[in-house]
C-alpha cells in the first residue's frame, strides 16, 4: 500500500509533508518548520504521528518539533553524520540505510551541499523523494556549509531516481527559481511552458510542489550544466560540468 501523501504550508515559504500508510497507521512527518499547521492536519485526518523524519539541522525544518512532542511520541530518524546539531534522534541514518515506515522502505541518501549531513529518503513503491533543501522545484538549495561541488555530486545521485520521482522539497521558490532559470536557458521550451504554469498557480495561491523528476531534468538549470544552450549563454562551453555548476549557483547567488 503506498502512502497518501498530504503538503503541508508552514511559516512564510516552507513545507512539512505528510505521509500516510492506510494498512499500518503509520503516519511519517518530513522536517517540523511549526506545530500548529502540522498538528492542525494531523487531527483532520485523525491520523497519529509515529515517525519524525529531519533532513537537516536548520531551524526551519525542526524548531516545531519539541511542541509536537508534547502530543506524539514518535521515532525521530535523522542523520548519523549530524547528531550533534539535530534535537535528539533515536535512529541514526546515512547513505543506502534503509528506512521503514509501516509497509514502505525508503532509501537514505547523503546529499551534503546546503548543509553538511543534510539527508534525502526515497520511497520507491510510493516514488516519493523528501529531498527537502538539497534538489528543489526548479532549484537547490543554497551552499550554506558544503560546496558546489558537494551540491552538484549529491544533485548526481538524485536525478538517477525513476522521471515519476515525485519530489518533495522544502520551499516554495519555484516562481524565483523559474524567473532565474529563464536568464541563463530563455529558449528551452519545456521551461517556458512550465514558467506559465507557475505563475498561475501562484497567482491563485496554489503551492508548486511537489513536482516530478522528468519535468526537473528538463527545465531545472542546476541538474542541466551539461546543456549546450546554457554552456553557450555562459561562455563555458569547454568547461567541466561541475565548473557549469559552480558558476550557475553563483549567478542564482546573486540574482
Amino acid at each position: 500500500m503506498s502512502f497518501e501523501l498530504l503538503t503541508v504550508p508552514c511559516l512564510s515559504d516552507n513545507y512539512a509533508f505528510l505521509a500516510h500508510d492506510a494498512d499500518t497507521k503509520a503516519t511519517l512527518l518530513v522536517d517540523a518548520p511549526e506545530p500548529e499547521p502540522i498538528i492542525s492536519k494531523l487531527k483532520e485526518k485523525n491520523w497519529f504521528l509515529t515517525h519524525v523524519i529531519l533532513t537537516h539541522h536548520h531551524w526551519d525544518h525542526v524548531d516545531g518539533l519539541s511542541k509536537l512532542l508534547e502530543y506524539y511520541s514518535p521515532q525521530i530518524i535523522g542523520s548519523s553524520s549530524d547528531t550533534k546539531r539535530l534535537p535528539p534522534i533515536h535512529l541514526p541514518v546515512g547513505e543506502n540505510d534503509e528506512i521503514k515506515i509501516g509497509n514502505n522502505v525508503g532509501k537514505v541518501f547523503e546529499v551534503s551541499g546546503h548543509t553538511i549531513g543534510h539527508i534525502a529518503v526515497y520511497f520507491e513503491e510510493s516514488k516519493l523523494l523528501f529531498s527537502a533543501d538539497s534538489l528543489m522545484a526548479l532549484g537547490c538549495g543554497r551552499l550554506f556549509e558544503g560546496t558546489a561541488g558537494q551540491m552538484w555530486h549529491s544533485l548526481q545521485k538524485l536525478s538517477t531516481l525513476p522521471d515519476d520521482t515525485i519530489l518533495c522539497s522544502g520551499h516554495e521558490y519555484t516562481e524565483t527559481n523559474s524567473n532565474f532559470a529563464l536568464t541563463i536557458d530563455p529558449k528551452n521550451q519545456d521551461l517556458l511552458t512550465r514558467h506559465k504554469k507557475i505563475k498561475k498557480l501562484r497567482s491563485e495561491g496554489i503551492p508548486t510542489v511537489p513536482s516530478i523528476m522528468n519535468e526537473e531534468k528538463n527545465t531545472n538549470p542546476f541538474l542541466r550544466p551539461w546543456c549546450k544552450e546554457i554552456r553557450a549563454n555562459l561562455d563555458m562551453i569547454e568547461a567541466t560540468d561541475e565548473e557549469v555548476f559552480t558558476k550557475i549557483r553563483e549567478l542564482k547567488d546573486e540574482y
